[in-house]
């Protein structure tokens, strides 16, 4: 048995043709939608990046317990555990989080890796001379990190064969063609891709002919929307053009699981991690606003050869945490006791009902719940967002090290129940962005599908509340989070 996951960063679930969009080029992925099943109601977990690629791993939720941060050292790795039961666990990748210090534990899970150079402000090539940054970069990528993307850009010049997702996907086709007549692989191709800066080719450029003589374009800021319409929409075909990038190099996977007769012994799964605001509820981004169903409602895709159930659509609620469950399943490897995802091979195979709702949330943000036809977003009650505590024994952000002062009042915590008895050092955290001005938020989707107009439902609230509740219990949420989101008393 074999299986292949193919993971996009940011994908939009709204801009794929399967799931409704009719101006978009994508055909790869409505090639894929027939080979597969289609899941209607697969949601995040832990945003963004790190936190969601933590769920991918453990199969637990990240975001009640700690920010953007590695594995820690009593964390379950699924590919970890693939490896440790003779199953070859192979990694290639071009998004440079993994080589930072919030993340730097991920990749030496599996039992080989590869890596492409280049993306976004990866700290690549070293140039000292002067380098010309468009205007609209600089408001809000200035500094070393936009600069250092432009430098970036300069080795890459537009040219197809230098280009890291080009260059990842040719390395996932490589251990494809050269081990698919061996058996009991797991190969994940992981793409940074369609994440921003928007950078494509011409040929992806040109499916989205627009007017526009606006400044260059293509790297939104996170916050709400300044820009001219006509900017707004020449930034979504931006997107589209790198979707349709995206969609090319999906299609070379298709094309060689046909040549590799590989339907017949390979698990496929296509997802992302989450999407992203092309100026909808006048955003953009993620992590600033809401979990709007842009950013928080994904995209997935499976293919098990073990019920050979395709072009069908699944409307079982899902998540991130379920894929790490899913592949053990499938390899026949027993789960960790605190992997509270769920194996999907029943709703795979007959749309079986998995969980009756869903946790979602960014450290420090909203808690988020959805149970399909609901979403709520619980906002702190108190404007300072407080309290709010890490638990780790990985002090490390995105690109470094917990500073001293970060450690002042830190102390030894009581174990959780998915730390083996090791304790945790709690952290006093202030967080990124403090969701209290936004508000405590409920949508009905069947009658909103938009999220335009939030509703007031004493009822549904409350039970929604008693759910948000029973499932922080599951995961073991630390007590200040009750104490933040006012949760305390809720049964």
């Amino acid at each position: 048995m074999k299986a292949i996951m193919v993971m996009f960063d940011s994908l939009n679930r709204r801009m794929l043709p399967p799931y409704g969009s009719d101006w978009t080029h994508a055909p790869n992925f409505a090639r894929l939608a027939e080979r597969t099943v289609t899941f209607e109601n697969c949601y995040v977990g832990s945003m963004p990046c790190m936190p969601a690629r933590r769920e991918l791993h453990t199969g637990r939720y990240n975001f009640l317990h700690r920010s953007w941060g590695p594995l820690e050292p009593f964390d379950d790795s699924a590919p970890q555990i693939l490896k440790q039961n003779d199953i070859y666990a192979h990694f290639v990748t071009d998004h440079y989080h993994y080589w930072e210090d919030g993340g730097a534990t991920y990749h030496q899970r599996y039992s080989s890796f590869e890596t492409s150079r280049g993306q976004e402000g990866d700290s690549w090539i070293g140039y000292l001379g002067d380098v010309d940054i468009p205007e609209t970069l600089v408001p809000t990528r200035g500094g070393h990190w936009g600069r250092q993307d432009w430098v970036n850009r300069r080795r890459m010049l537009y040219k197809e064969e230098n280009l890291p997702q080009v260059r990842t996907f040719k390395q996932g086709l490589k251990f494809i063609n050269e081990n698919s007549d061996f058996d009991n692989w797991f190969l994940q191709i992981e793409t940074f891709d369609p994440h921003e800066p928007f950078y494509t080719l011409q040929k992806h450029k040109d499916l989205y002919p627009h007017e526009y003589d606006g400044p260059h374009f293509d790297w939104p800021k996170y916050g709400q929307v300044t820009e001219t319409p006509e900017q707004v929409q020449h930034m979504r075909y931006e997107y589209a053009a790198l979707l349709s990038m995206c969609d090319e190099q999906l299609g070379k996977v298709l094309d060689m699981m046909d040549e590799k007769n590989l339907w017949d012994d390979t698990l496929l799964i296509v997802n992302t991690d989450h999407g992203f605001l092309l100026g909808e509820h006048d955003h953009w981004a993620k992590c600033v606003q809401p979990f709007y169903n842009e950013v928080a409602h994904t995209p997935f895709f499976i293919w098990d050869p073990r019920c050979g159930r395709k072009g069908e659509r699944c409307d079982s609620l899902v998540q991130t945490i379920d894929i790490p469950a899913t592949l053990l399943e499938y390899f026949g490897v027993e789960r960790p006791e605190f992997m509270h995802g769920i194996p999907l091979r029943d709703a795979v195979a007959s749309n079986a009902h998995t969980r009756d709702a869903a946790l979602f949330g960014m450290f420090g943000g909203h808690i988020n719940i959805t149970d399909g036809r609901y979403v709520y977003m619980r906002s702190p009650t108190n404007d300072d967002n407080q309290p709010l505590y890490n638990y780790t024994l990985m002090p490390t952000h995105m690109r470094g090290h917990f500073k001293p002062e970060e450690f002042k009042g830190a102390e030894l915590a009581e174990p959780f129940e998915f730390t083996k008895n090791c304790p945790t050092v709690r952290t006093a955290s202030k967080a990124g962005r403090n969701p209290k001005p936004f508000g405590t938020l409920l949508f009905d989707l069947e009658n909103d599908p938009g999220q335009e107009n939030p509703i007031q439902d004493e009822e549904v609230e409350a039970r929604l509340c008693r759910e948000m509740v029973r499932l922080m219990k599951e995961n073991d949420a630390p007590s200040e989070q009750y104490e933040r989101m006012g949760l305390e008393g809720v049964e």
